[in-house]
């Protein structure tokens, strides 16, 4: 029994599953589980599913995991991080091959992880003495990992072969691919059976819900009826030993309706909302900014007119809130990021003053997209507003924000978001709860000129590279040294803004009208229904709501879509695949990366604040060819099934 606990144990606690994956598509070994030993009751079923959730765990903030967080913003325009990451290095510059096994088997690996411990658990309900209502509910959450499985692994490799049964390693080694379509079938199958068991509440923080069944079964239409796999002709001539095609070639439009339909689903539940924190009126002239004349001061959802857009938006990354109060949550991780002193993955981000090296670099590309507080794009600010220019003015917002006074005029009158996500020259990192001797660490003044505290020329992995870093997940209270602590927080793995996005994305791109017979809901392009959600988003962010002629413009709605969602999941790993569902990866990569120019002294402003290309290194190059809009599989996982076959161009 001892050796059995043992063995559970390292299921639930396995983060980097070295002995578990050692073989393609190993299952659990039978000498150590068998039918007749385990499980026996329903304690036995929770354990084994918490072996399956713990494959979806983020061990580190900026590490590689399942879904991509920090991985794939920093192997995207929006970033890069110098250091020695080979996985950021070759996913960004375009280096990546089917013999890194390592950057190109992660996801595959732990994916079939999931799905060999979610059939064996199914394959196991039937031994042990539940009632229907628990049986219910372990196949719901099971169903549901084994479909996010197949999700994730259908948007990296296109299609994969489907196992649904106990099968010996030696049977999958003969496997063959699977068309998309049917991959996505399996994980929309499997959704399905989640959304009928389960409940609208989680029985436990972070477990699946029939909300979160849903909102990743809508994730995956709208991948589906995206241009990269809508009749995507690149693929006409990929085909398996029968001649079928393994992406379908002919557009099909309802698949946009089938996306709207079940993201409509989500809006019906009521349960979900736009997070926001009430405006603050402090009456020492610190509170919420005043909204510009541009943008509506009604109540939200119809303005902004009584909440604070910069405290909405943060505290759902900074562990301010618990995230079993956050609406917006639709599944998460919780305390993703651990606590305490010395947590080394926001070293990344900070600067090396407060005992950071501050090496993850933001380019230009995200920088010039957050628009002026008015609305504005930046591109239509005035010279003196792009100027290096100091205000030469401190000011505070929302009780806490600290602005410099020597921060550039350029990075002065940006909305929220820009603020609650991006560290710039002169930004304030307050550490508060630093109690060390060192009176310079608490609120100190960023300083990213050569030979500052936050750009280290002379250090080629602890240098930030464009004056711009991400500060998302940092709290004003957060200090990663000894002498101070850090809080728990939250990794979002689908909020209710994207419902909101995703739903007016399918209903711009849908044609006619689509009924879901089976959840009896119909969905149109609803030009009214397209401003209401797409404008909480906007007026969460104090930005200007858009307009009926806007939303009647298919081509701009576009535009404005692929703008705010840029914008608003900004290193939550979402860009990564945008780019490529879209087909908008070969454009967006193989452009210059622009920063400023960190090569500068103090003394030497104007110079600093002059926009520099940063390609004259690998890490920072951006390099992208078609056959990158999926990942190659790995060399060896093909030499142990010769049947299977490799993607195109690789």
């Amino acid at each position: 029994m001892k050796q059995l606990l043992a063995y559970c144990l390292s299921i639930i606690l396995c983060v980097s599953f070295t002995g578990c994956m050692e073989n393609y598509l190993d299952l659990y070994p039978e000498d150590k589980i068998t039918s007749a030993s385990f499980p026996e009751n329903e304690s036995d079923i929770k354990l084994l599913l918490n072996g399956v959730y713990a494959q979806l765990r983020e061990k580190e903030v900026y590490n590689q995991g399942l879904f991509g967080f920090g991985i794939t913003d920093g192997a995207t325009p929006n970033a890069f991080n110098w250091g020695t990451d080979e996985v950021f290095n070759k996913l960004g510059a375009g280096r990546l091959s089917s013999s890194d096994g390592g950057v190109v088997t992660y996801r595959w690996k732990r994916c079939y992880e999931i799905i060999s411990r979610a059939n064996y658990l199914l394959a196991c309900m039937d031994l042990v003495d539940l009632s229907e209502e628990a049986k219910a509910k372990y196949s719901g959450e099971t169903h549901f990992l084994r479909g996010l499985a197949y999700s994730v692994l259908a948007e990296t490799y296109g299609g994969v072969p489907i196992i649904l049964t106990n099968i010996s390693t030696e049977e999958a080694r003969s496997l063959k691919r699977a068309s998309l379509e049917e991959t996505w079938q399996q994980a929309l199958d499997d959704y399905e059976v989640a959304i009928t068991h389960l409940g609208v509440d989680a029985p436990e923080p972070g477990r699946a819900t029939k909300g979160a069944a849903l909102a990743f079964k809508a994730r995956l239409q709208l991948y589906a009826a995206s241009p990269l796999f809508n009749g995507n002709t690149y693929y006409a001539d990929w085909k398996d030993s029968q001649g079928r095609n393994f992406i379908a070639q002919t557009e099909d439009k309802s698949k946009w309706g089938k996306a709207a339909a079940t993201f409509k689903r989500i809006i019906d539940l009521n349960k979900y909302a736009i997070h926001t924190v009430t405006k603050l009126d402090n009456g020492k002239g610190t509170g919420t900014w005043p909204l510009p004349e541009t943008v509506s001061d009604a109540n939200f959802p119809d303005g902004a007119g009584n909440i604070d857009p910069y405290k909405s938006y943060k505290t759902l990354f900074d562990g301010t809130y618990q995230a079993n109060i956050v609406k917006e949550y639709i599944s998460y991780i919780p305390s993703v990021m651990g606590s305490g002193a010395g947590y080394g993955d926001y070293r990344i981000v900070t600067p090396s003053k407060v005992f950071g090296n501050a090496m993850y670099s933001v380019t230009l590309d995200l920088i010039d997209e957050y628009r002026m507080a008015d609305g504005r794009t930046f591109s239509e600010a005035t010279p003196e507003e792009k100027s290096g220019n100091a205000v030469g003015q401190d000011a505070t917002f929302s009780g806490d924000y600290r602005l410099s006074g020597l921060r550039a005029h350029r990075d002065n009158g940006r909305e929220p978001r820009f603020y609650a996500t991006i560290g710039f020259n002169a930004c304030v990192w307050p550490c508060t709860s630093y109690r060390g001797g060192d009176s310079g660490v608490k609120n100190y003044v960023t300083d990213y000129y050569s030979g500052g505290s936050a750009s280290n020329l002379n250090d080629n992995n602890h240098r930030n590279r464009t004056g711009y870093t991400n500060r998302k997940y940092v709290n004003q209270d957060d200090c990663i040294v000894w002498e101070g602590t850090c809080k728990a927080k939250t990794y979002p793995l689908f909020r209710y803004a994207e419902v909101l996005l995703g739903y007016v994305e399918a209903m711009n791109e849908m044609e006619g009208s689509y009924t879901d017979e089976g959840a009896q809901v119909t969905v149109t392009r609803d030009v009214d229904q397209m401003v209401s959600y797409f404008n909480q988003i906007r007026y969460r962010a104090g930005q200007p709501g858009i307009t009926a002629a806007d939303a009647s413009d298919q081509a701009k709605m576009r535009d404005l879509i692929k703008h705010e969602r840029q914008i608003e999941f900004a290193f939550e790993g979402q860009r990564f695949w945008d780019l490529r569902r879209w087909k908008d990866a070969y454009e967006a990569y193989n452009r210059p990366v622009r920063g400023l120019d960190v090569s500068a002294s103090q003394s030497q402003r104007e110079q600093f604040y002059t926009e520099r290309v940063w390609n004259t290194e690998k890490t920072m190059k951006r390099v992208f060819s078609n056959k990158m809009y999926l990942w190659p599989l790995d060399r060896n996982v093909l030499r142990k099934n010769g049947k299977l076959v490799q993607n195109p161009g690789w």
